[in-house]
């Protein structure tokens, strides 16, 4: 049975404020927008000229290793180039009214130029759904707020769904709030020297398709501990999310590919978002240069949630 999404009118709001944290800089490039460190050092660079949509590549981690793939959005020797759909960071899903934005059968396109407010470390992008006829499906506005302290980096993605008919996102594995990350992190291939867990225990290929709260992937890069994880909100759709997470370095919150990730009944993980409602899904992208335990990145995850719950309640004016 299809499930469906709250009724919400108003755009999803971050913050009521803007974060104490150390600002950073954000410069017009070709492609988008560079978001450099207060170091000077790159952070992100936000582009328009994914095939997927917007998207972030480079990622960069604190002392300057960019921490995912490269390919398509560039070439570098030795690397992988598989799943040329696979750019970076993105969010996309495989099926929504039947068709598939996650393989390129239909196209998200930014509209307008992103919108930044520089001393809150934020950029606001619009963008449409489009089919391959051009027909609108729906559209979303996206969030991002970057934030560093010291060897830890993040960026607080949110995303909100809106339509004018209704929008159904099927159950499929294909999606959905993505990350495709450089060789060193995989499980096996070339270069491949990573670790894969979960909050709930799970390891390495024992994490795909799992519900946690977090994902988190290891490995050296230039012989210095690296950790990229991704957080959940409480407040999501579906929390804790299923992940789909590979050994050949994707992992993506899905929440709604139940069929795939537990051998539900096919269709089970559908939601439909009526026309006039919206759905909210807000991540975390976390970044940390150095050794780190399974406990930080917990108690990482409880801050975040805090926070999140803090942005709901002054929302809903608790």
């Amino acid at each position: 049975m299809s499930r469906r999404a709250r009724p919400v009118l108003l755009p999803l709001l971050l913050a009521a404020a803007c974060s104490s944290a150390p600002p950073l800089t954000f410069e017009p490039s070709t492609v988008g927008v560079a978001i450099h460190a207060p170091d000077g050092s790159l952070f992100a660079e936000y582009r328009t000229d994914g095939m997927r949509g917007p998207v972030l590549w480079p990622l960069c981690a604190t002392g300057g290793a960019t921490v995912t793939r490269a390919f398509p959005l560039a070439e570098v020797a030795g690397e992988r180039r598989d799943h040329p759909h696979h750019e970076s960071c993105w969010f996309t899903h495989g099926a929504v009214n039947g068709i598939d934005f996650w393989a390129g059968k239909g196209g998200v396109v930014a509209v307008g130029k992103p919108r930044i407010e520089a001393g809150c470390n934020r950029l606001t992008q619009d963008s449409e759904w489009r089919a391959e006829d051009g027909t609108l499906v729906c559209r979303d506005q996206r969030v991002l707020e970057f934030a560093v302290d010291g060897d830890t980096r993040t960026i607080d993605y949110a995303v909100t769904v809106t339509g004018d008919d209704e929008v159904r996102f099927g159950d499929t594995k294909e999606g959905t709030m993505a990350l495709r990350l450089r060789s060193e992190f995989c499980l096996d291939g070339p270069d491949a020297a990573g670790s894969i867990r979960n909050s709930a225990g799970d390891v390495d290929k024992a994490a795909w398709g799992k519900p946690a709260r977090w994902v988190a992937y290891s490995a050296a890069l230039d012989g210095v501990p690296h950790t990229v994880a991704m957080f959940d909100s409480p407040s999501n759709h579906g929390h804790p999310t299923h992940w789909h997470a590979r050994g050949y370095g994707l992992f993506a919150a899905n929440p709604f590919g139940l069929h795939d990730f537990t051998r539900a009944p096919r269709g089970t993980g559908d939601l439909v978002v009526a026309p006039g409602g919206a759905l909210e899904l807000r991540y975390r992208i976390w970044i940390r240069r150095g050794p780190v335990a399974d406990a930080a990145i917990e108690a990482a995850w409880q801050e975040f949630a805090a926070g999140a719950a803090a942005v709901d309640g002054h929302r809903t004016g608790r």
